[in-house]
């Protein structure tokens, strides 16, 4: 059962909080990072893309990077833009996203659960992308920012979160650039917090949603902190890490689309005809066309769209990774006939977000730039649940979720 905690999160105060703020830092590169801050010095980029506090095309992996990060992250407390809470609480963050709100508990999720699976992942992750998240949490000593998880709806904690959403929030802000709306509380009542824990108590399992190699290093360093500890005990703060909960039946994934460079060797006509072995495939003319269905694709060739179906038998409906269309399409399509093996090295394929929308598909191949798109079907949570309780995981590159949360509204002390 799942194990977590309220803590002291540490917070920017409430008429600084649109000036700390941020996106993610593994959505923008460091370019764009330092393009955001400008001339704010509030910015938590500074602490999160610490690249930026130095000239143009200094390696993020340069150890004075990481130090640069620990020495912002105290000067922010220092300067009080960043405030420790007296109190262990839990939090609620809401998101609204094209009229639809999701609502999220922040908690302390337990190492444990992680290491021994309770925490349930469904992306492999790289050892390189963990070691640099892992030194990040290191010299910080924090989790500066949030991973995204999943939980089985609970009627208890939909009571609990409903009664703090009608109450005026801490924070209540539109985030730049994609205008969603961020709204934030704050969960200090004993009873509230003692009922939110018991209800996790209850369930089998939580579900990494986003945040797979955020989630490895914070687990991994709080392994590690208490491996290094003659007087661990188990209750010490680095046994938990800083999540985001929200009900499963809320979350929104959007399509993860690919654009590919060549056909290759086919003229479009032969790419064509060699679809027709696994797909009933349709003209659907220049109009973007969007999937309607499980098993069907959207494909958009020398500026026209066309309906893809998978025909029975291509794939087996008792498999929990062979019913993904993310598999259909890397076996029939991408590996089959474009010789597409490693969706993760290939050079011949790119992939873009749905939020993104099928312009920006249509556009990298108008451009010259690709040859053909593919537009996919989003992923339900369910099969991404199935797929984690099965113990599989999931094909590259087959989720997107919308919308990221925003870091530097809370951050947690691993002491």
């Amino acid at each position: 059962m799942a194990i977590i905690k309220p803590f002291k999160g540490v917070r920017p105060p409430k008429a600084l909080v649109e000036k700390v703020e941020s996106r993610p830092y593994d959505v923008l590169d460091s370019d764009e990072a330092r393009a955001e801050a400008g001339d704010n010095e509030m910015s938590l980029y500074h602490i999160i893309k610490p690249e930026i506090n130095f000239p143009e095309g200094t390696s993020e992996y340069d150890p004075r990077v990481y130090e640069s990060a620990a020495e912002h992250f105290q000067m922010f407390q220092d300067k009080g833009w960043l405030v420790q809470d007296e109190k262990e609480q839990y939090y609620l963050y809401a998101q609204t996203m094209n009229g639809k709100t999701q609502y999220g508990l922040v908690v302390g999720a337990y190492v444990n659960d992680y290491l021994n699976g309770t925490i349930k992942k469904h992306e492999l992750t790289r050892a390189d992308k963990e070691e640099d998240r892992m030194k990040h949490v290191r010299v910080n000593d924090a989790n500066i920012e949030p991973v995204f998880f999943a939980y089985p709806d609970s009627a208890v904690l939909n009571d609990i979160i409903s009664r703090y959403a009608k109450t005026e929030p801490e924070y209540d802000f539109i985030a730049p650039i994609d205008g969603f709306g961020h709204k934030f509380w704050i969960i200090s009542d004993d009873n509230d917090i003692k009922t939110i824990t018991a209800e996790f108590g209850k369930m089998p399992a939580l579900y990494i949603a986003d945040g797979h190699h955020r989630s490895a290093a914070a687990a991994l360093v709080g392994a590690e902190k208490a491996k290094n500890n003659p007087n661990h005990r188990g209750d010490e703060e680095y046994n938990y890490f800083m999540a985001v909960c929200f009900p499963a039946s809320q979350l929104t994934i959007l399509d993860y689309n690919r654009v590919v460079r060549d056909l290759n060797g086919m003229t479009a006509t032969e790419f064509l005809k060699a679809l027709d072995k696994n797909f009933t495939v349709e003209k659907k003319g220049t109009e973007l066309y969007r999937a309607q269905e499980l098993h069907e694709f959207s494909l958009y060739l020398e500026g026209e769209w066309y309906s893809l179906k998978a025909k029975e038998g291509t794939y087996d409906n008792t498999d929990p990774i062979g019913v993904l269309d993310v598999d259909i399409s890397s076996r029939l399509i991408l590996d089959e006939l474009l010789d597409i093996k490693d969706l993760r090295k290939s050079n011949r394929i790119d992939f873009v977000g749905g939020l993104r929308g099928l312009g920006e598909l249509k556009r990298r191949v108008d451009s010259g730039e690709m040859k053909m798109a593919l537009a996919l079907y989003p992923v339900t949570m369910k099969q991404i649940m199935d797929i984690a309780d099965s113990g599989n995981i999931m094909p590259p590159k087959a989720t997107w979720f919308e919308p990221k949360l925003r870091s530097g509204l809370i951050i947690h002390k691993l002491q």
